[in-house]
């Protein structure tokens, strides 16, 4: 699958919010399911990205972390990460076969084969690229990310991106964070490259 990648969305109004007859409401054909590093801004984009769109957002982490009763960390740490990639790929099927909405997923959620299978026969993948120093800026003072809970997490870190990206470079839509660039802004962009791509249509449309 190539990537499309996404471009600033010169026009839109700042919160969402259209003057009355400046743009059509927009129906999303089919789930948007973000992807990406920790700290890429998956949740916080795909919040206002919701909210664009008039959808649910839904976070793979958290209704993981409701079902088991305990954080992410306690998860890791008391079942170890194959356990808990497993419970990943369940609740990632579950929210894929509920109506359209903007999905969240975990950093590790996309390399899996059979998540990327479930996500291409379902939903439409977006990839939020943001480069290494950008997201070391957003994750340092975290102490929510299991994996870099290392002796060195700069370098953990570096390592998992050099991992990931390739796989991530499989997502049907590439957009590209940019540090000055606000949560709003980011929504609009992306909702710009789906646009493109043939994922949204006029509401009440064929």
């Amino acid at each position: 699958m190539g990537n499309a990648e996404g471009n600033a969305v010169g026009e839109g109004v700042a919160g969402g919010q259209s003057r009355a007859g400046s743009a059509r409401p927009t129906a999303l054909r089919r789930s948007v399911v973000l992807v990406g590093m920790m700290g890429a801004g998956k949740t916080a984009v795909g919040t206002a990205l919701a909210r664009h769109l008039a959808v649910p957002f839904l976070d793979a982490d958290e209704e993981l972390v409701r079902a088991a009763q305990m954080s992410i960390a306690e998860i890791f740490a008391r079942d170890g990460e194959p356990f808990f990639r497993a419970r990943e790929t369940e609740v990632l099927g579950r929210l894929l076969s509920g109506p359209p909405a903007v999905l969240s997923t975990g950093g590790g959620a996309f390399l899996s084969e059979v998540n990327r299978h479930l996500i291409a026969e379902r939903g439409v993948s977006v990839w939020l690229k943001a480069d290494l120093d950008l997201l070391w800026q957003r994750v340092r003072h975290k102490t929510t990310r299991p994996l870099l809970r290392t002796a060195n997490p700069r370098a953990t870190l570096a390592e998992l991106y050099a991992a990931r990206v390739p796989l991530y470079a499989l997502a049907d839509i590439a957009v590209e964070a940019e540090p000055d660039l606000s949560v709003e802004a980011m929504a609009e962009k992306v909702k710009g490259a789906l646009g493109r791509h043939g994922d949204l249509g006029e509401e009440g449309g064929a």
